[in-house]
């Protein structure tokens, strides 16, 4: 028996019944359900498996388990998570901010781009760019860019910066909806855009949900700042001396400030962002900051929840 496990826009996952234990098959789509066209390559469906097949050689319990079965079909199996599990996306909305679930997110993710940062084997197994591009950068960068003609040079540029940068394996969907949390384990799903590029990707895609949850809950904190400086912190101390610290928090903090934007007017915008007044608060914060670049983190963070704190209950 097959049930389907999600309404997801780039790929159908179900759930198998099919003997004592269940499983879950995934495939990839060639159109993503979203409003605006939006095609990619189900090749990825591919380098997924492979992203989950390379992270469980040193953290097994942090990615979910394969099952045996045939190799560029378009699917995969893979281990089913039971009830014990709940999305962090969903604990953040409904107001749960547990700062140990940022710090396990920050040592994993590091602990990733340590392990694969300058694998000359690694960058020819996840030479995926134009995968990439079909799923990130031309969706938020691109299509955000010719949505704000003033700061469309800007984006371009940051855009063309970004697939000619070759550090380390990324994630590239790195989110809270992506992180399944139990009392035992902390396990990633979705890699389907994984890509040997730029470390600072990962991070400033996950900064952005985190800042946008903070808005979701404006004008009530619930201790999402918090959050954001600790995951910071804990994943510079998981990659160690592997990624510079200086030249990869500038990299985070210009892409940063377009995520937020590209969550709002780009082809992917966020669905939980829906009282008057919330789209305008961050073109009003991001577009400035993408115009007047600050190196520091720190101070974007810092700017953003300052600007949640002076604002009224949005109606």
């Amino acid at each position: 028996m097959l049930n389907p496990l999600t309404d997801g826009v780039s790929s159908e996952i179900y759930r198998v019944d099919d003997g004592d234990v269940p499983f879950v098959v995934k495939r990839a789509l060639p159109k993503l359900r979203v409003r605006d066209e939006w095609i990619a390559d189900v090749a990825r469906n591919r380098y997924e498996r492979m992203y989950i097949e390379y992270v469980s050689q040193f953290l097994p319990q942090a990615v979910p388990r394969l099952l045996p079965g045939p190799h560029d079909r378009g699917y995969f199996a893979m281990e089913y998570l039971g009830p014990e599990f709940t999305s962090w996306k969903k604990l953040l909305l409904g107001g749960e901010a547990h700062r140990e679930h940022a710090l396990r997110a920050g040592a994993i993710l590091g602990a990733i781009h340590a392990r694969s940062a300058g694998d000359a084997e690694v960058a020819v197994r996840f030479d995926t760019t134009g995968n990439f591009m079909q799923l990130r950068i031309e969706p938020y960068l691109l299509t955000t860019g010719r949505r704000h003609p003033d700061l469309r040079a800007i984006f371009e540029a940051e855009a063309k910066r970004l697939a000619s940068t070759h550090m380390c394996l990324v994630h590239g969907d790195f989110s809270p909806k992506n992180i399944m949390i139990s009392p035992s384990r902390f396990v990633l799903l979705d890699c389907e855009v994984a890509w040997y590029g730029d470390p600072a990707f990962d991070l400033a895609f996950l900064l952005t949900h985190l800042l946008l949850k903070g808005l979701h809950h404006a004008p009530r904190h619930i201790g999402l700042e918090e959050m954001t400086r600790g995951f910071w912190r804990r994943y510079l101390e998981a990659a160690g001396d592997s990624i510079d610290p200086v030249a990869l928090e500038s990299r985070t903090a210009r892409l940063l400030p377009m995520l937020l934007l590209a969550r709002i007017d780009g082809k992917s915008p966020v669905e939980y962002l829906t009282r008057p007044g919330q789209a305008a608060f961050v073109r009003r914060f991001a577009q400035p900051a993408i115009q007047a670049f600050s190196s520091s983190l720190a101070d974007l963070v810092q700017r953003w929840f300052a600007g949640l704190g002076q604002l009224e209950a949005i109606a």
